[in-house]
């Protein structure tokens, strides 16, 4: 399958990576690190340096118990880091996670090619998403089939105990049958109860373990904070699946 994003066009016939920019001070993970355009610009471009294929990104933190920010603050964080990282990555896809459609048509107008939208989308949404022909991305519940542009996210750690994680995590086969799926699961609770991690920047180990999970399970695009080690876990078990003649039905 294709993912339609304007003028790219994704090959989701293995699982791509979604590297993660947060232009924010209180993401759980990084938050703070890239607030300053250099800075979010300079890891924009190491991730596509460690193999990134899509770069998402992203002004206001959906930790549990973020404060919502106006289409405007949160377009006056994102102007100059997007435009700077579309013209200095015009061969990448990139992705703006909003939920607001103004702040998506000012994206779109800059040249961004997806739209990343982790709350039911409004009507208006949806109209730019047909008219513009972006990629987009949307809680799975609220999942619509527009030719090969939408994928649905199943929504890890949003208002969700442990056990609701982990049963999503063990859907992702039903899911993705479906039709595609993106799955940002990278630094989450979920993976530090399992791993026994504490610490979200520690939790590597945790984090590249569902990411291969998910390719196994047909999942289309993995969104992690860990591009570099998520893509050589991939490329490795990917590389054996091949050679022992594995019949699993994932997308390594």
């Amino acid at each position: 399958m294709t993912w339609t994003c304007r003028q790219f066009s994704i090959d989701l016939a293995s699982t791509r990576v979604m590297g993660i920019v947060n232009v924010t001070p209180d993401s759980f993970s990084d938050g703070g690190l890239y607030l300053r355009p250099g800075d979010a610009v300079s890891h924009a471009r190491a991730l596509v340096r460690d193999g990134a294929d899509i770069i998402d990104v992203g002004a206001e933190s959906t930790r549990p118990g973020h404060r919502p920010l106006s289409a405007s603050a949160e377009w006056a964080r994102l102007n100059a880091v997007l435009r700077q990282i579309l013209r200095e990555l015009p061969n990448v896809p990139i992705s703006v996670d909003t939920y607001h459609p103004e702040t998506a048509q000012r994206a779109l107008d800059a040249g961004a090619a997806i739209i990343n939208c982790v709350f039911t989308p409004s009507d208006e949404m949806w109209q730019l998403v047909e008219k513009s022909g972006c990629g987009f991305v949307v809680p799975a519940k609220d999942y619509r089939p527009i030719g090969t542009q939408v994928l649905q996210d199943p929504m890890v750690g949003f208002d969700t105990t442990r056990e609701e994680d982990i049963a999503i995590l063990g859907s992702l086969r039903r899911l993705a049958a479906r039709g595609p799926v993106l799955v940002g699961a990278s630094r989450k609770r979920v993976v530090g109860a399992l791993s026994g991690e504490a610490e979200p920047a520690r939790r590597l180990g945790g984090s590249v373990g569902v990411a291969v999970w998910c390719a196994m399970c047909g999942v289309s695009v993995v969104r992690v904070h860990d591009v570099k080690e998520t893509k050589e876990a991939l490329s490795v078990v990917g590389a054996l699946a091949k050679e022992g003649g594995s019949t699993w039905t994932g997308t390594i």
